[in-house]
């Protein structure tokens, strides 16, 4: 297995519809992530695809169901599943969300949001915390979609994050996509939110499209990675490597799945700007 630390490159969110493309030309991509819970089962189809594309190319585990952002105990069996994809396959980096998405033993299906103050920072770092002693590992903490902030909120998004860090020594997904749609439904400046990260925690970053909603009082946006990644999430991206430098980038498209070459062309448009931001800027997404 590849096992090499990921330091840059670009990849996909591996779907099995382009499981022929990608053996054919593992090349054509840096790495592949997937989310964890679709691999919690021990057999079929979909292990024995990313077991074979596993033999070539390196990982990313992307957990979407964990709740690290809630109030509850982290279900422990959902905990042992996960250690064992990441024993099972050696992923390079392993993440999550700062969300919640379960309650009283139910899973509710989204990632909803929580109060960023000293309570819910002190409650999220002890559950971080756990969860890396317990994977043995730094975890990749994933900025989230924002479509209101809570009335309990007190700080900044983006100190939350940075106490977060320091606290537990976690890692960061940054999602430049998340990033432009909480800013435009919340109110905020992705560039200051970007200043004022810890650019030295960001492991890995995302590129997704997003959708528009008309509403009354205005327009909303939708973190729905269903198309091609937005102009300006380009031109963030662009701002992040001039600020920061090159992290593995990953093209994250989970619905209305395009072509292969769809694909595979944002791919290069992140491998080519990577070495050189100053090009002229990719695009043909919406813009924010």
């Amino acid at each position: 297995m590849n096992s090499l630390a990921l330091r840059g490159g670009a990849g996909v969110a591996f779907k099995p519809v382009h499981f022929d493309a990608l053996l054919a030309n593992p090349g054509r991509v840096d790495f592949i992530e997937v989310h964890a819970e679709n691999y919690f089962g021990e057999g079929g189809l979909l292990h024995a695809q990313l077991a074979e594309l596993r033999r070539h190319l390196p990982l990313s585990v992307h957990g979407v169901g964990l709740s690290l952002g809630g109030s509850e105990r982290l279900d422990s069996q959902h905990l042992q599943r996960l250690k064992e994809l990441c024993l099972r396959y050696e992923p390079a980096l392993v993440s999550e969300h700062l969300a919640w998405s379960s309650h009283a033993g139910e899973y509710l299906g989204d990632l909803l949001p929580l109060a960023y103050n000293h309570v819910s920072l002190e409650r999220v770092a002890g559950r971080v915390q756990h969860l890396q002693e317990y994977l043995g590992r730094q975890i990749l903490i994933e900025n989230p979609a924002a479509y209101l902030r809570l009335a309990e909120s007190d700080m900044p998004e983006v100190e939350f994050i940075r106490q977060l860090c320091h606290r537990t020594g976690c890692g960061l997904l940054l999602d430049l996509n998340n990033l432009l749609v909480s800013c435009h439904n919340c109110g905020g400046d992705p560039s200051r939110y970007l200043a004022e990260l810890p650019a030295e925690q960001v492991g890995e970053v995302h590129l997704a499209g997003h959708a528009r909603v008309a509403l009354p009082r205005g327009e909303l946006l939708l973190d729905e990675h269903g198309s091609a990644v937005a102009d300006a999430t380009w031109s963030l991206y662009v701002e992040w490597l001039v600020l920061a430098g090159a992290r593995p980038s990953l093209i994250e498209w989970d619905r209305q799945l395009p072509a292969w070459s769809v694909l595979a062309a944002e791919v290069d448009c992140a491998r080519a700007l990577q070495c050189n931001p100053y090009m002229p800027a990719c695009g043909g997404g919406a813009s924010a």
